[in-house]
């Protein structure tokens, strides 16, 4: 089995780009990929790219073939779906190919246009990676249905509005000196508690915003790396993913994401490491309480113990296990289909030294990301490494 290098990443700026298409984004980010690799798309010999929404928003299917010509990439080409963990199972499937000896060097990544449609357009689009018979009908968008978990998070194990406010700030704050981030701005516990309520206990500030933004990454065998000089210096080493029930009524227990689990445990056997081996770690938190609940499903807390770790200064950039560098989806930005990509883009520049925070983990050798889909249906989790 072939081990996988990152040869380099690309992704945008995420926010509004009213004026770029997805094919447009994504050129920019995978030749920023093939630079930062020093490899020309040439030498791609197989494309996963992840998109959700684009019927909805841009009334574009089929988008492999479309996005592969805009990469300069001539081999074959594969769209993945997995709602907002699409990028994260392309990059899986990259991944897989390669240690697979299938092929040396896959582009992976993805691209999503949210804001070129309305609000209520948008919300529509992402309702439907929820279940259309039981909870669409229902009038179920994202922010109620995780709003439910909130709720039953704390009816079951305790938790106040602020603790989720924490997390807020936190994220917020890691933005700042981001310049790929879509709010660059800090913000105080009494900026979330007043805010606007979308969704109790959810004010505005609790919930990611929806961007349009692209993200890639160059993967490549160690063979081929050594072979022609590469310097890459951050490998993936584990991989895993795991599925759920699409509908929250169909689970044993709502607050709890037994997807992520699966996902984490599989990714930690196979880097052959623990939880306690993670100095540093992306989490999908689409909503203040997804980062709680990604946290204890991948094993770093105990059920009921991750509310308050953003307000102990745990996770934040100067604590035991900082979450969320990059400012996370709530402050970096969403675009759903870019966003697990641009976590391996995140965390290879964390490991390698040259993110804005990376600083502030300047000894960490084990990064991970978790990349989620719907109220956490699908997950997708990566244990990336630094390597001699």
């Amino acid at each position: 089995m072939n081990d996988v290098h990152v040869a380099g990443v690309g992704m945008t700026a995420f926010g509004a780009s009213p004026e770029r298409t997805a094919r447009d984004l994504f050129a920019q980010a995978a030749g920023e990929a093939f630079d930062d690799a020093a490899l020309e798309p040439d030498a791609v010999e197989e494309l996963f790219y992840g998109n959700f929404m684009g019927e909805f928003a841009e009334v574009q299917g089929h988008q492999g073939p479309l996005m592969a010509e805009a990469a300069g990439v001539s081999g074959p080409s594969t769209r993945i779906e997995s709602a907002c963990a699409s990028s994260g199972v392309a990059v899986r499937h990259g991944v897989n190919q390669v240690r697979s000896g299938q092929a040396d060097v896959v582009l992976v990544g993805g691209a999503e246009r949210m804001k070129n449609i309305s609000t209520a357009e948008g919300t529509k689009a992402l309702s439907a990676a929820a279940d259309a018979l039981w909870e669409i009908k229902a009038g179920v968008t994202f922010p109620g249905a995780y709003s439910l978990m909130a709720n039953s998070y704390f009816d079951e194990f305790g938790g106040t509005r602020e603790d989720l406010a924490h997390i807020a700030v936190k994220n917020h704050s890691n933005a700042v000196e981001n310049d790929l981030a879509q709010f660059q701005m800090a913000i105080d516990i009494d900026d979330v508690l007043e805010a606007p309520t979308v969704s109790s206990p959810f004010g505005l500030y609790d919930c990611s915003p929806m961007s349009d933004g692209a993200s890639a990454a160059v993967l490549v065998s160690e063979e081929f790396a050594e072979a022609n000089g590469l310097d890459t210096s951050v490998a993936i080493t584990g991989v895993g993913q795991g599925s759920d029930s699409l509908a929250l009524q169909d689970r044993v227990s709502i607050p709890e994401t037994p997807a992520a689990v699966e996902a984490g445990e599989t990714a930690y056997e196979d880097a052959g490491i623990t939880p306690e081996d993670v100095d540093v770690a992306e989490v999908h938190d689409c909503f203040t309480i997804a980062e709680v609940l990604a946290l204890e499903s991948l094993g770093f807390y105990e059920p009921g113990e991750a509310i308050t770790a953003a307000r102990e200064g745990e996770t934040t950039i100067d604590g035991e296990l900082p979450v969320n560098l990059s400012g996370g989806l709530k402050a970096k930005g969403h675009p759903v289909g870019a966003t697990g990509g641009a976590q391996i883009s995140e965390m290879t520049k964390l490991l390698r030294g040259d993110h804005v925070n990376s600083d502030a983990v300047s000894d960490a050798t084990v990064g991970l990301t978790h990349n989620a889909g719907g109220t956490v249906a699908s997950c997708v989790v990566h244990v990336l490494e630094v390597v001699e």
